[in-house]
């Protein structure tokens, strides 16, 4: 499990100081994003998610999200977004990201993201290298 640790900003917040809903989607993808650098650094990727990107020639699309709201996060919150890889398939992963205020859980998100070929955008395959680095290998 990746754990990315986010202050809530005012810029995060509607008028009455609470988080505004589509600003969770900002929370999870910048956990993704931490994720994705630091499986980079574990499996020599140059250290980098670029790098892995560009060496793999893979990128990541979203497909789907769904996310259940449970309780509100305000201004000055410390959150936490905790994230794992809950399935991988040939041309996709699905990951579930949770965010939490202390251990108060707030929003449950389920993302899927797809795998696609930089240069052509089309699926590509999860090559055996990212499959054994998404899954803890």
């Amino acid at each position: 499990m990746h754990i990315f640790s986010v202050r809530v900003y005012y810029s995060d917040t509607d008028c009455g100081g609470i988080v505004y809903h589509a600003r969770y989607l900002d929370f999870a993808e910048h956990a993704r994003t931490e994720l994705f650098r630091e499986i980079a650094e574990r499996h020599a990727f140059d250290g980098s998610q670029s790098s892995m990107l560009n060496l793999s020639k893979t990128g990541f699309v979203v497909k789907s999200v769904t996310i259940d709201y449970l309780k509100p996060a305000k201004l000055d919150d410390l959150l936490e977004v905790r994230t794992e890889v809950v399935s991988m398939k040939r041309f996709s992963m699905t990951l579930k990201q949770q965010v939490f205020k202390d251990e108060d859980l707030l929003a449950d998100l389920l993302v899927k993201v797809a795998a696609i070929h930089l240069e052509t955008l089309k699926p590509q395959p999860l090559g055996d290298d990212l499959q054994k680095a998404f899954s803890g290998g």
